[in-house]
């Protein structure tokens, strides 16, 4: 509990032991600036850091939300920092998705 409150999370013990006990504030995070924004692929948001307080530390004050609609049943979403590239390790068997968006989802986002 003690390590819950130092972070700025909120504690709330519950008979349920699958229901965590510490937790964000809905004031914890990132926000959605100017809306959403449909791609070929799916849609990306911007969003803002909240002033709250770090977990990790040097976080990333705007951040881009890519997300795609890759198939009926897979989706995929990346949170990049627009203002630096980083690498990104590549992987043989995951080649990069152009669209377009899948229809018919089993899956709402």
């Amino acid at each position: 509990q003690s390590l819950c409150v130092l972070r700025g999370c909120c504690w709330s013990p519950q008979s349920d032991t699958n229901v965590p006990w510490c937790f964000f504030s809905s004031n914890h995070g990132y926000r959605v600036d100017g809306g959403l924004r449909a791609t070929p692929e799916g849609f990306q948001a911007t969003l803002t850091r909240l002033p709250s307080p770090s977990l990790f530390g040097s976080d990333v004050a705007t951040v881009l939300l890519a997300a795609q609609h890759q198939t009926r049943s897979r989706f995929r979403f990346k949170i990049t920092d627009p203002k630096t590239q980083r690498f990104e390790v590549p992987h043989e068997h995951v080649r990069p998705f152009s669209g377009p968006a899948a229809s018919d989802l089993k899956y709402k986002v």
